[in-house]
This record gives C-alpha cells, structure tokens and sequence, in this order.
C-alpha cells in the first residue's frame, strides 16, 4: 500500500508541476517526429520501476503537449480542464469502474442520473429528455442521430434496429451548408451516407437561410431529419430556431441540433437570445469538456424521446441485468457497453461551479473575446469577419490587400505567431480565403488575458508585415 501511495503522490506531483508552469510555453516544443524519438524503442522484456515509468512519461511527453489547460489557448474549442474535474477524474481512474450498468457501477449510474437531472435543468430542456454521456459531440451526433433514424422510420412502420436500411424508406437528411464535419461522419456511420444529403443555403456567417429552407421543404416528402446548428465552428453563429423548426415539424421532420459549444449560451441571460427555440428541437449534442471544463474526455447526447433513444442504444444479453423501477441503466443511452465512469467529473464541475459559477464562466470568455476583437480592429490592415456574439473570432491579415496576398500575409502571420508561442492559434478557410480563427473557451481566459493575446497578435502581423 505505501508504494500505491508513492505513485499516486508522485503521479499527483508531476501533474500539478506541468500546471503550475509559469508562464506556459503555448506551442509544443517537440514536434510528433521529435515526440515519437523520446517514446521509440524495442518492447521492453523486463519491467520498470512503477515510480521510474511515471517520471519517464512525464519526462519524455510534457515537451510535446500543448498548453491547452493555459489562458491563451484559441487554437480549436476545448476547454481548460478544470481542476476539481481533473481531480474527479483522478479519482474516477482509481475507483476503476466499468459505468456498464447500474448494478456494476451504482454510484457511477447515480451520480449520472443526477448530474443529467442538472444539464437540463441549466441548459433549459426538456425535463423528460434522456442524457448520454459519450466521448464528446461527434459520438453525441452519433447517437442521437441514431435515435432520429430509428424513430422517423419506425413512424412510417420500418424497424430499422430490427432490419436495418435494406429496402427501408428513404430518409431525406436536411443540413446547412456551413455543418460542422462530425455531423457528416455521424451520417456516414449510420449508413445515411456524408454525400446523400440535402444542403440548404447559408448567409455570410454560416445561418441557414430559412426561405431556402422553406423552398426545399416544398420538395420533400417521407421521413425527414433535419440538422440544425448553435455555434458555427468558425464564427460562433446560431441558426434562427424559432423559424425554422416550426417549418420542419410542419413536415414532422425530427430536428437535431448540432452544438457542441453553443448550447451552453443558455446557460446566460447575456447569450440565451441566441438560442431562443432551441429547446423545440428533439436531439441535443454538446460537450463537457469544452464550457462545462471537464477533462477529456465528456460530452452529451440529449433526446427528448426517452423510449428512441434507449431504442436505438441499448445493448442486451442474458448476463447483463435488467433495470428496476426508478433505475437507470447508462449503456442504454451510449454506444458503448464498456466505458469510463464520465458523470464523476461532470458532477463535480456542476456542483464547484453551480448555476451562477458557469454563467459567469460563459460571460467571461464572451467579454475576453469582445476584448481581442476590439483590440485587433483597431490595427490597419485587420478585419474581424464575424460579428462576436459569442467565443468565437475569425480575422484576416492584410484586409486592404488583394485576396491572394492577404492569404500569403494571413499565412505567414499564424506561422509567427505559433513561432513567438505566447499564445496558441490556428488557421482555418472561410468563404475561400485564409483566416485565423480564435476560440475563446478557458476558464482562466480573463480580459487581461485576452489583451496579452491581442497584442501579441498585433505585433506579430507587424512585424510579418514589415512595421
């Protein structure tokens, strides 16, 4: 027992030291070619040392990690892994659960049920919808997406969990054309096909455009799932919801709502008018680790049908028990039978934070990201091609240049500022042209933070620019 405790106190050690790194380095220094020398080697034919193990892949991994857990981390839209989540799952990884079931994991399948109970009461849904705890937003799709297929079709009398797609109706899938590409793979996984889709006109900042929506609709008969969006990947837009899932129940269209970051804008009276209908829809899929600050790996699928979504999931066989009255059963609501124990985490962040603990993390990154639009602006010769109204900043460098040169500037200026480190962020192509993008998404990103970050930005394209 006291060399189990050595291990833990050393892991907890290591841990809390790449922490508490001041500052912190916000782009690897290993690159994966330099990672994979430190890790290559033949397999060992005799052990190590537990303490040894745990020092060497701390040792050898650290320099190839990003500082996703720092202040100016935008680079894509992951959140901070706050530490109680991260001390929760510490503990989740050493009660080794299998949350299967209820009857293998109590307290994982309760704390569940709880922790459930509480999304939707923050997220403003339904209180009968049923809550998944996957891996994240695209096994959320996933899911949930399942759900809409099996119920569509079961409404035109086809059992496809029973018999599959093989000579069923046919579904039409309706989606914008600015969908992020999990939602894709989520159809293709489902045998709905990433191509066979119907996609509907967007405006200039990725909303469909509900007369283009109403147009298609006037074509389409059957079964219809609709894919809807709150937070566009790149500008953080949400699509109009009061107008057009009333259109799509018109045509008893199941309306899913991809929104891995943006449902958690109702969780704030400064953002909810972005997402007002939202909760009209019928599936929900979001992440834990993104806003909620759970550590990798957390999300939710959320369906108001309780009954198609335990039809699409869940798993039997004769050694497996049955669930009693008043019991929940969590590998009737996932993919997996097999899996990690994620209400722990998500639990403890709901109850550290509280209602008016997330409201005000949510408030704070949307100010911190108003703060680095207003700061770069400001500066000649870059434009915010977004309204924020939300996290998100996408920015193009050399604005009163020609396309292809603002590309070359926009280009060279992620390389310099990923090469000063002081901040991590990414490129990304919208509407054909080169762009930064910024995801404003930890909790530590304060104002201060934010103008750091800014003005680092600034003068990177500065100096790329020959100022």
């Amino acid at each position: 027992m006291s060399a189990i405790a050595s291990l833990f106190q050393e892991a907890a050690r290591l841990a809390a030291g790449f922490r508490q790194a001041a500052p912190p380095r916000h782009v690897p220094a290993h690159d994966y070619a330099t990672s994979l020398a430190c890790f290559d080697e033949p397999l060992p034919a005799a052990g190590s040392d537990m303490l040894d193990v745990i020092r060497q892949l701390a040792n050898d991994a650290e320099p190839g990690l990003h500082a996703t857990t720092g202040p100016r981390f935008f680079g894509w839209v992951i959140g901070g892994s706050h530490p109680v989540g991260v001390a929760a799952d510490f503990l989740t990884s050493a009660w080794g659960q299998n949350a299967g079931n209820h009857t293998a994991a109590p307290a994982a399948a309760a704390v569940e049920t709880v922790a459930a109970r509480w999304l939707l009461d923050l997220l403003k849904l339904p209180a009968e919808s049923s809550v998944g705890f996957v891996t994240g937003a695209t096994v959320a799709n996933f899911t949930c997406l399942a759900a809409a297929r099996g119920e569509v079709l079961r409404q035109v009398g086809w059992d496809a969990d029973a018999n599959g797609l093989f000579g069923a109706p046919e579904i039409t899938v309706l989606i914008g054309d600015d969908a992020h590409t999990t939602v894709f793979s989520a159809l293709q996984f489902l045998g709905l096909g990433h191509d066979r889709v119907l996609r509907l006109r967007t405006d200039p900042v990725g909303r469909i455009d509900p007369a283009a929506l109403a147009g298609t609709l006037d074509t389409v008969s059957g079964p219809v799932i609709a894919i809807l969006q709150a937070g566009q990947i790149n500008t953080g837009a949400f699509d109009d919801f009061a107008a057009i899932i009333p259109l799509l129940k018109a045509k008893r269209a199941w309306v899913h709502v991809d929104s891995a970051f943006g449902l958690w804008a109702q969780a704030s009276v400064k953002t909810s008018h972005l997402s007002r209908g939202i909760e009209a829809a019928d599936s929900w899929a979001t992440d834990g680790h993104k806003w909620l600050q759970t550590p990798y790996d957390c999300g939710y699928a959320i369906v108001r049908d309780e009954l198609a979504h335990r039809r699409a999931m869940t798993i039997a066989a004769s050694y497996l028990p049955l669930a009693g009255e008043g019991e929940r059963d969590p590998s009737h609501y996932v993919p997996e039978l097999s899996r990690r124990a994620r209400g722990f985490a998500t639990w403890a962040m709901l109850k550290h934070l509280g209602r008016d603990g997330i409201t005000a993390l949510i408030d704070q990154c949307c100010a911190s990201a108003l703060v680095m639009a207003d700061h770069l602006s400001r500066e000649p010769g870059i434009a915010i091609l977004n309204e924020v109204t939300l996290n998100q900043l996408i920015i193009r460098f050399g604005s009163d240049r020609p396309d292809s040169e603002g590309d070359a500037l926009t280009r060279r200026t992620i390389e310099k500022i990923q090469a000063d480190a002081i901040l991590f962020a990414g490129g990304a192509k919208w509407r054909g042209r080169d762009i930064l993008r910024l995801s404003v998404t930890n909790w530590q990103t304060t104002a201060d933070q934010a103008e750091t970050a800014a003005k680092s930005i600034i003068a990177a394209y500065r100096r790329v620019n020959g100022g």
